[in-house]
């Protein structure tokens, strides 16, 4: 019962974020990712990805093609 309301919440919170992307997407006319980062979902632009790459701020090895396989959600 438990992981019943756990996978709905999540869900919930998957569908608001894929909406919010789009319409970012559309707005601002970036790419963006819809990623789990620490225990939760984040919406991500492709820039700023590009950015913590550089900076190195994810492991050493980490590309963006790494980052947008993972990524639950990708806007065009």
């Amino acid at each position: 019962m438990f992981r019943l309301i756990k996978d709905l919440i999540f869900a919930w919170r998957y569908k608001w974020a894929v909406k919010k992307a789009v319409e970012l997407s559309r707005l601002y006319g970036m790419k963006f990712y819809v990623i789990h980062l620490n225990g939760k979902i984040k919406i991500v632009p492709k820039r700023t990805i590009k950015e913590l790459v550089a900076r190195r701020r994810f492991r050493k090895g980490v590309t963006v093609q790494d980052i947008e396989k993972r990524a639950l959600f990708v806007t065009h």
